[in-house]
């Protein structure tokens, strides 16, 4: 056996095609509704998104509030909008069992 290894380099981040993304993945969520200024639940604004240089910049309300408190995500690579996506669902979840 060769100790060739597999160096394969993931394609470049795309911050534009990941935005639009996540975009389709919360259309996909059904309960949020877009405004220009982002996400909403309930009337209530929970989420965020902008794009700055070559990242994704994100903040998502850590519960629904006419003034929430926000976190902070920069997503510079796939796996980072994929563990978004899943801080999102969690959320969700969480407040729908809070109504």
């Amino acid at each position: 056996m060769s100790d060739d290894g597999w160096d394969i380099a993931p394609p470049p981040f795309n911050a534009d095609n990941a935005l639009l993304a996540l975009k389709r993945f919360l259309r996909d969520q059904q309960v949020l509704a877009e405004r220009s200024e982002g996400w909403m639940l309930n009337g209530q604004l929970v989420i965020q998104l902008g794009v700055d240089g070559g990242a994704v910049q994100a903040r998502l309300a850590r519960r629904p509030a006419r003034t929430p408190e926000w976190d902070g995500f920069t997503l510079k690579s796939a796996p980072d909008s994929r563990k978004l996506q899943d801080e999102i669902k969690r959320r969700l979840m969480r407040w729908k069992g809070d109504e």
